[in-house]
């Protein structure tokens, strides 16, 4: 039995998918999920060991500048040459080479676009993606992952596998292959292969012929001049059967088989004698072995969905829900600022990336070793008056304040309209006062009846705001889960654009109304709270005015399912509301 058979452990598959990259380097590479250990180490060793010797090897870190990444001006070596010379990128290095891109989880979408356009163009190098993150729904980027054709998981391989695992191929194998690589046939493997990635769910197309590329690399290591069933399985494992977005459907062919004839009229003496001299059996002596077309594909399902991870539909199905809430204010949080604002002096470091090279402070540092370099010069040829080199280069730093945005979220329904929404507004009235003094941006929502309006978009007109508080009506039903689901939509939108966001909840926390714009009070409330969890997912701050005569239970357990500071509404004094907003958005 070839290799290809015997290894069927994850240990053995993740070796000979490494055999595979080395075999065909059109594969472009794997993402790796594993932390740092034995395992990946030994992996990459052994990915390192069949590869050409001769291949470049490069370790990309996840927050690796463009400059740094696709190369640029060398401005020291450009200052003492007296004109430009390039610097050669990481790229430029790993060409027909091998990129290793640690925290592939955490790398930006500019980094892998950047990297994907490496692996469409040619020669293009191979990328290894670590994967340390212990999330199951965290990972490489998409538009990166899905251009690596496979996704290996180590992480539950142990010691005891790396030692007890049998030898693998070696150079003198992987060789051999490569020169075979060019004349493996497809034969039914280049239909089957589509039909199971179309059968899991995946759209794209690139899968699918990666799987193909698997499949003949195989094939070549196994010395075979065709693509056979366990090599056309084994593509669909390796490649398929991780990217897998639901089951294959069962076959409803099977329920409709044709009846049986029944033997309700004896057979004819002609047809009797027909049988006895001419048997309708052909004989035996050639039988057909080949597999047909839909068998290949019966058995390159199935193997794909053996390989599928435990586990993985279901978090595919429950992280479409939660997508919005995880990704929700990470740009503004991002944000760099090194370009605007108050200047906050000089540093050393290189120019690039948004960073200002300060160039008399550059001139300073470099004055007082004009002497000690000079020493260096021929002294029959003039040099340069002052030279500068890499370490003189100062860059200009500044701070700039980022703006704040307060959301006013009021709730405008009949038990507030009965009890304190005078006092609310009143409060209110003065909170985005103390807003305006501090050039902030102020936005108000008002919920009541079945829906949440955003009666003032993000302004820093203090009248507009006291226009919209003044013709805020009262009455209806308290849809608190509508609410708190708009004030998180208009919060993400202002963290996108590097703002800090303040949400401020004015109600009660009595929710009586769904997100359809049913009653049902038990309902209701835990649609609210739920709301309430994802907002926290979010990481604004929050505060929860309880504007309740008595104070709120439910107030109360809103605020703490959101991560809210929880203060009531004090009773005649609405102005101490502005400095506890105040102090919060500090």
């Amino acid at each position: 039995m070839s290799e290809t058979a015997h290894m069927r452990d994850s240990w053995g598959e993740a070796r000979l998918a490494a055999a595979l990259l080395a075999v065909d380097p059109g594969l472009a590479g794997a993402v790796l999920k594993a932390r740092a250990g034995p395992a990946r180490d030994a992996w990459l060793e052994t990915l390192r060991h069949l590869v050409n010797e001769a291949a470049p090897w490069r370790r990309i870190p996840a927050g690796v500048g463009d400059e740094a990444l696709l190369g640029g001006v060398d401005l020291a070596a450009t200052l003492k040459a007296g004109r430009a010379v390039q610097r050669a990128g990481l790229l430029d290095e790993i060409r027909d080479g091998v990129g290793v891109l640690a925290m592939a989880e955490r790398a930006e979408t500019g980094l892998a676009a950047r990297l994907a356009m490496a692996l469409d163009a040619a020669p293009a190098p191979m990328i290894i993606a670590l994967d340390e993150s212990a999330d199951p729904d965290e990972g490489a980027p998409g538009a990166l992952s899905e251009r690596l054709a496979f996704h290996l998981d180590l992480s539950a391989v142990s010691l005891s596998d790396l030692n007890t695992a049998p030898p693998g191929h070696g150079r003198e194998s992987i060789a051999m292959a490569r020169v075979r690589l060019p004349h493996i046939v497809s034969a039914g493997a280049e239909r089957a292969l589509p039909q199971t990635a179309a059968a899991l769910g995946i759209t794209s197309l690139r899968p699918p012929l990666l799987a193909l590329r698997a499949a003949r690399a195989a094939a070549a290591l196994d010395d075979l001049d065709e693509i056979g069933e366990e090599q056309a399985a084994l593509a669909a494992r390796l490649v398929l059967g991780p990217r897998a977005l639901h089951l294959p459907h069962e076959d409803e062919a099977q329920d409709d088989q044709p009846p049986e004839s029944e033997p309700d009229a004896p057979p004819r003496d002609d047809e009797a004698n027909n049988d006895n001299n001419e048997p309708d059996e052909q004989p035996d002596d050639q039988p057909d072995t080949a597999q047909t077309p839909d068998e290949l594909t019966e058995i390159t399902t199935e193997a794909a969905q053996a390989a599928i991870p435990a586990g993985l539909l279901a978090r595919l199905e429950a992280g479409a829900s939660n997508s919005r809430a995880s990704s929700a204010g990470q740009s503004g949080a991002t944000r760099k600022s090194g370009q605007r604002g108050r200047p906050a002096g000089t540093r050393r470091g290189d120019p690039g990336e948004g960073r200002k090279l300060d160039v008399l402070a550059t001139l300073r540092a470099a004055a007082p070793w004009g002497r000690v370099r000079r020493r260096g010069w021929d002294r029959l040829k003039s040099g340069p008056a002052l030279e500068v080199r890499r370490e003189d280069f100062r860059i200009k730093h500044f701070k700039q304040k980022a703006e704040t945005l307060t959301i006013f979220v009021v709730d405008a329904s009949g038990s507030l309209a009965l009890n304190r929404l005078s006092e609310a507004k009143g409060a209110v009235e003065l909170m985005l006062a103390e807003s305006y003094v501090r050039r902030d941006q102020v936005a108000l929502i008002a919920f009541r009846g079945t829906t949440a309006e955003t009666l003032l978009p993000p302004t820093r007109s203090l009248t507009r705001a006291k226009k919209s508080l003044a013709a805020l009506p009262g009455g209806g039903g308290t849809p608190l889960a509508t609410a708190i689901e708009a004030a998180e939509a208009l919060a993400h939108g202002a963290a996108r654009q590097g703002r800090t966001v303040t949400l401020v909840f004015l109600t009660d926390g009595a929710a009586n109304v769904t997100r359809a714009g049913t009653g049902g009070r038990d309902i209701a409330q835990a649609e609210a709270h739920d709301a309430a969890r994802r907002l926290r997912a979010a990481g604004h701050a929050a505060i929860m005015v309880d504007v309740s005569r008595r104070g709120a239970e439910t107030a109360r357990s809103v605020a703490q399912n959101m991560a809210a500071r929880y203060v009531r509404l004090p009773a005649g004094n609405p102005a101490a509301l502005a400095d506890i907003a105040r102090t919060a958005a500090a």
